[in-house]
């Protein structure tokens, strides 16, 4: 017994980067705690969230504006890394993978979207 959200590629990955995203903000600084790292983990999960939210009892049209919503959340996350990149948090082997991830997230939740 499963969700259908639950075998959807883009769920998983939306999931996998979710996480990839809140180990990589722990090592972030104390003062950042309410700012950059609390932005990037509720925008990185707010994918996964509007996946899941907008697969359940919505029609295609409800289903796509939810997939725009998850799409405009990667692109937050890929802002913050940016800022998290600036300020020396992270690493630029992380950022590049991290960065990476989004972009292919998000063009597989664009062509999904499309196929819908």
């Amino acid at each position: 017994m499963s969700f259908k959200f639950e075998k959807l590629i883009i769920w998983q990955n939306a999931m996998e980067l979710g996480e990839n995203i809140f180990s990589s903000s722990i090592s972030f600084p104390t003062e950042e705690k309410y700012n950059l790292t609390s932005q990037i983990r509720r925008a990185a999960d707010s994918i996964a969230l509007n996946i899941s939210e907008g697969s359940i009892l919505q029609s295609k049209p409800e289903f796509k504006k939810f997939l725009g919503y998850a799409i405009r959340s990667c692109a937050e996350v890929v802002t913050c890394l940016y800022k998290a990149k600036n300020r020396n948090y992270i690493s630029d082997e992380n950022f590049n993978k991290l960065y990476e991830d989004c972009f292919n997230l998000t063009n597989m939740m664009i062509g999904f979207r499309n196929k819908l």
